[in-house]
Parts: structure tokens; C-alpha cells; sequence
């Protein structure tokens, strides 16, 4: 799991007039709006006695800790003790990380690490979500394994021959073959591609009658960042569905998908719930298979899986990680989950301001450790 990425915290239309406590990265946020309605994101732990800051009650702009009562703004300043007095002063050390939030496409989401706004990488764009001929719906989903094994499902052309009955013919083809990728973008964020592949035409019983009846379909996907994912589907003329996912690691063990699906036909408002079942039995079948997966976390080096030239795009997105364990971007869950007697914060940007905050940063792996480890397993 990485700092420094946009990460999905909530549909804009759950977060309403009370705090949610969201977990993400393995650590614990309150998402509230301030009285401007605007977004707001803060570490939840109360820098006083550890308090849920999201079990408690929103005062204007700021939320009151449950647990002494006192008061933190959208900018993670505290601005009320209660027993120190009404007109006493707040130290400074008192405040708590505040996240950079934005609100796009129906969605909530917090920037959660510490670089300058400048720096920071970019949240996967929608282009044609207001788009005339286009039409949105969403779905919001757990499934129980980690998110960079879900990632890499996307970029997998395939596994769709095999798992997704509607995408191919379930291995009964006996000429099938992953056609040449052709590769997109500058792959600065993460690699891109498209390939043309071949789908039943008809639900015909005969196998040979369905593939002569088959059509040759395209498809592309690419990343953004560590955590974002496009998918086109071209089925034909005018007839399109483009997919974009957020995905939030909860734990190494589990992950909360944002799907945003844009389709340009089947416009009828009614036809989103059809639309979503569509999806939702397409991603079981993913999850099916991406249960069982041994191991979980995908391994330390390319050696212990063998790889052929379609999983490239798989290897691609891989060079990226490294690339930001070499930032020490990727988060030390081993020390995190180990340290049961003291709580983290992923480090905000205001930590690169101020000094003197009570949560120490959640320990990362530093780049010279990383670059040692992949030397040490022959990467």
C-alpha cells in the first residue's frame, strides 16, 4: 500500500449531516462536511486521549471528539479544549492531519500523503461524464483480497477468454490467442493498452455455430497511480461502455472498489439497475477466482510467477510500484500492524510546515531497504 495517491473515501450522496469513519491504508479517517457543505477529510484519532473523532458530533465547522469534547476544523487545527476554559489558548501541538479532499464524479476523495499540491500525482479523469450521449451509474463493493491482485486482474487480456463467459468462449476455442497490444499514452502513471479480441454473437448451444457467429470486439485498459484503472469496451458502432475504478485499500487483505460505469447506449435511467447486475456478475467472477489466489500480496520478484508476453501490462504496472518503492512511498504494514500499543497517521502535508505532532508518521520502507530487498531476491 502507497501514500502520496488519491484514495475513494465515500459517494458524495453518504455524506451527509454526521461524520463516517473510513479506513484506509490500515488506519482509521472521519469524513465529514464542514457548514459550507464543502468535503472534509481528517486523521480520526484525537491528538488528546486517542478518541474516535467520527463518533462524534459536528459543530459548525468543525467535529467535537466524543470522548472530552474537544473541537478540530476541516484543516485539522484544534480549536476548542473545553477544560482548559472558553477563552483559553490551543497549543499547537494539538492539531491533527488534515487531507487534501476533492469531490469528482460522485465521489469523495482524499489525497492522502504528504506532497505539495504541485507534486502530487493526478486522479484518473472522466472525460465524458457530463458528456451529451453519455450516461453514469456506480457501484461501491468490498471484495476480501489485496488491491494490487485486483489491479492487475484489469490489466490481464487473458483471463477474460477463461472467466468472463460473455467475453469469450471458455476455453473451448481451440485457436484462441492474445492478439498484439497496442500500447497508449506515455505510461508515466501507469502502462495503457488496447487489443482486439473475439466474443459470442449469439447464445447458440453449438459451439461452432456461436464462434462463426462471433465478432471482433476491442477493448483497452490502463492505470493511474497504484490505485486507478480504465477499462473501454468497443461492442460497436455508437455502443460503448467505459469503466473507471477507484480502488481503496482497506487492509492488505481487503479492498473497497468505486466503479463509475459511462455507457453511450441503453440511455433509459431505468436501464442502470439492469446496467449494474450486468457488472456486478461480471466482477463476481473475478472475485471467485481472486480469492483463491496464492499468495495473497503478489511476490517480491517476477521469478516465482511464470510469465509469458500477455501478462506485459502486468510487468509494466510492477515497474511502476518499484519506481514509487524507490520514492518510500510504499507503507511498513509489518511494523504497523505490530505496533499494538501506538497509533500512526499517514503523514498529511502539513507535516512538511509544522513540527511537533503527537502521532508519529505511519512508517514507510525506505527506498535503499526496498532497492536491497528486490537485490536480495534476484530482481
Amino acid at each position: 500500500m502507497y501514500i502520496n495517491f488519491w484514495y475513494p473515501a465515500i459517494l458524495g450522496k453518504d455524506l451527509d449531516d454526521k461524520p463516517v469513519k473510513v479506513r484506509m491504508l490500515s488506519h482509521e479517517f472521519v469524513v465529514f462536511r464542514d457548514s459550507q457543505g464543502q468535503a472534509r477529510c481528517l486523521a480520526n484519532v484525537c491528538s488528546h486521549r486517542g478518541g474516535s473523532l467520527a463518533g462524534g458530533k459536528l459543530k459548525g465547522d468543525c467535529i467535537e471528539c466524543p470522548y472530552h469534547g474537544w473541537q478540530f476544523d476541516g484543516e485539522g487545527q484544534c480549536q476548542r479544549i473545553p477544560s482548559l476554559g472558553a477563552k483559553a489558548r490551543i497549543p499547537a501541538r494539538t492539531q491533527v492531519d488534515a487531507y487534501p479532499v476533492m469531490e469528482k464524479y460522485g465521489i469523495v476523495f482524499a489525497f492522502l500523503g504528504d506532497l505539495p499540491e504541485g507534486e502530487r500525482p493526478p486522479l484518473l479523469e472522466i472525460p465524458e461524464f457530463e458528456a451529451e450521449g453519455w450516461r453514469p451509474s456506480w457501484m461501491v463493493y468490498d471484495v476480501n483480497y489485496n488491491y494490487e491482485r485486483s489491479m492487475e486482474n484489469g490489466l490481464d487480456p487473458a483471463h477474460n477468454e477463461f472467466v468472463h463467459p460473455t467475453h469469450g468462449f471458455s476455453g473451448e476455442d481451440s485457436e484462441y490467442k492474445v492478439n498484439d497490444l497496442r500500447w497508449v499514452g506515455d505510461g508515466r502513471w501507469g502502462p495503457g493498452f488496447f487489443n482486439k479480441f473475439k466474443s459470442p454473437g449469439s447464445k447458440d448451444k453449438d459451439f461452432a455455430k456461436m464462434k462463426k457467429a462471433s465478432d471482433s470486439r476491442e477493448a483497452g485498459t490502463g492505470t493511474i497511480g497504484a490505485n486507478q484503472i480504465w477499462t473501454y469496451i468497443r461492442f460497436g458502432e455508437g455502443k460503448n461502455m467505459h469503466q473507471y475504478m477507484y480502488e481503496c485499500p482497506i487492509d492488505e487483505d481487503k479492498t473497497r472498489i468505486f466503479l463509475v460505469n459511462l455507457r453511450s447506449t441503453f440511455l433509459d435511467p431505468e436501464m442502470d439497475e439492469k446496467v449494474n447486475q450486468m457488472n456486478w456478475t461480471i466482477a463476481e467472477q473475478d472475485i471467485t477466482v481472486l480469492s483463491d489466489l496464492e499468495p495473497m500480496l503478489t511476490p517480491p520478484t517476477n521469478t516465482k510467477e511464470f510469465m509469458v508476453p500477455a501478462d506485459e501490462p502486468i510487468l509494466r504496472f510492477r515497474e511502476k510500484l518499484r519506481e514509487w518503492d524507490a520514492l518510500g512511498w510504499r507503507l511498513d504494514t509489518d511494523k504497523i500492524y505490530a505496533s499494538k500499543g501506538q497509533a500512526f497517521a499517514i503523514p498529511s502535508p502539513a507535516r512538511r510546515q509544522s513540527r511537533g505532532w503527537v502521532l508519529d508518521p505511519a512508517p514507510t520502507i525506505p527506498a535503499e531497504v526496498a532497492a536491497a530487498t528486490r537485490s536480495a531476491v534476484g530482481e
